[in-house]
């Protein structure tokens, strides 16, 4: 089985299940766990990263100073983000450290990302503290929970708080389109799984909760597709988790269509026979991605396609600052092999091959997991996407007025490209975002 180039880490929090309760005081055993927690990581780490040398990092230097660091914690939270700084040490994006902690789901009600080097509030959901406290779409975030978000910052900043130690609120400064800065703090609902009878269930967790939240997902994450005329066929791809037979469904919809749009914005990758397959699909020849490098050994990874079943009319590919890995990789090779235009924002430059570790330490089980990064992808011009990202063909970033007025002249944009007009209020309406259910 092929292994992932992405894996979220706020979905692996979700099915990552603890059943540690919410303690009151570290205690010694407490602190034992955690030790062992700190073995675990550091072993799959020392064992699977894809570079023996660590970066020149004296690991067990760093791991004595961790250990050092968990004995004089007072709490289970602080001595899971002396591990997660361990893992943070290594500067690599696809190697994550996933705490045991207690299952919860924190929902903030409203999200935010970079557009260009600004942070905007890009969605806020109806009915949530956010709105109460008058969050609007398209308003600047200048501060969120103590820190300046940028395009370095604000992935460490969306770890931190949907995964290490997800809260209870947020604090941030925000700025609206018209009118000074101000401060607001926002509660997020925070919902846990009902505790049932452990003759009912061994572990004592209701595990529908999680099922259902799951299929949710799911749904959220499927591709959607619009079309624009007979012409222009619009492929919303939320994730690249898709079996051959999907991609196939794709390319024979994209086939009765003179042109296609391939919407990767706010994507995270996913799996690698997933960019195989796609790229596959509207690429006519088996194409070189890149080189997968590896601890002891370098593979080629090509493309995989049905010669008698890909799509060769004209291609355009959407991506912003959520753009990353797998979407990246399809990107740049579209860039490469001359096959299409990349429009929209710089990507996020998360592209390394990753592997699950799941683990779990003590009785009841605190239930954690390593991603390690196993390959670093080198494209076929020789360079690493890795802290570097993509770079459109054009740039096409929306202002925050239109942020605000949910307008979108990315689309607008490669719609007109394509060859039909589409305006950037329509092409807004287009794919609206759907709110899991609470």
């Amino acid at each position: 089985m092929k292994l992932t180039f992405c894996f979220s880490p706020s979905c692996l929090a979700f099915v990552l299940l603890s059943t540690l309760p919410l303690w009151s005081q570290f205690t010694s055993l407490d602190r034992e766990r955690a030790d062992g927690i700190l073995q675990g990581v550091s072993t799959d780490i020392r064992k699977d990263y894809y570079d023996p040398k660590l970066h020149g990092l004296d690991w067990d230097a760093k791991v004595v100073a961790t250990k050092a660091a968990i004995a004089k914690a007072n709490t289970w939270d602080a001595a899971m983000v002396e591990i997660a700084a361990l893992v943070n040490d290594l500067n690599d994006s696809h190697t994550i450290f996933i705490p045991a902690r207690t299952p919860i789901r924190v929902d903030y009600g409203w999200s935010f990302q970079m557009i260009g080097d600004h942070c905007y509030i890009t969605r806020v959901k109806q009915g949530s503290d956010a709105q109460a406290k008058g969050l609007k779409v398209g308003d600047e975030v200048v501060i969120l929970d103590g820190f300046r978000p940028t395009r370095e910052t604000l992935p460490k900043i969306s770890y931190a708080i949907d995964v290490l130690s997800p809260q209870t609120a947020l604090h941030a400064a925000i700025r609206p389109p018209v009118g000074s800065t101000r401060s607001v703090e926002v509660a997020a609902k925070v919902t846990q799984p009902k505790i049932v009878n452990e003759l009912e269930h061994p572990s004592g967790i209701d595990w529908q909760y999680f099922r259902l939240g799951q299929e949710n997902h799911a749904h959220q994450m499927r591709p959607r597709f619009v079309e624009v005329g007979s012409d222009v066929l619009i492929l919303k791809l939320p994730e690249f988790y898709l079996r051959e037979s999907d991609v196939n469904d794709i390319t024979n919809k994209a086939k009765k269509h003179s042109a296609l749009i391939v919407d990767l914005r706010d994507n995270p990758g996913g799996a690698v026979e997933t960019l195989q397959y796609l790229l596959g699909s509207v690429l006519d020849k088996e194409t070189k991605i890149g080189d997968e490098v590896m601890r002891n050994k370098t593979d080629t990874l090509k493309t995989k396609n049905d010669h008698h079943n890909v799509f060769t009319g004209k291609l355009i590919v959407l991506i912003d600052s959520n753009s990353s890995s797998a979407a990246e990789l399809f990107a740049r090779t579209i860039q490469l092999e001359k096959r299409g235009t990349v429009i929209g924002d710089r990507s996020s430059g998360f592209v390394m091959e990753a592997q699950l570790h799941p683990r779990y330490e003590g009785i009841p089980p605190a239930v954690y997991a390593t991603e390690v990064t196993r390959a670093d992808l080198i494209m076929s011009d020789g360079k690493s996407l890795e802290h570097v990202g993509v770079t459109p063909d054009e740039i096409v970033l929306p202002t925050q007025s239109d942020v605000a007025e949910n307008r979108d002249p990315v689309l607008s944009r490669a719609a007109e490209l394509a060859g039909v007009k589409l305006t950037p209020e329509d092409a807004g309406k287009l794919f609206p975002y759907e709110w899991l259910p609470d």
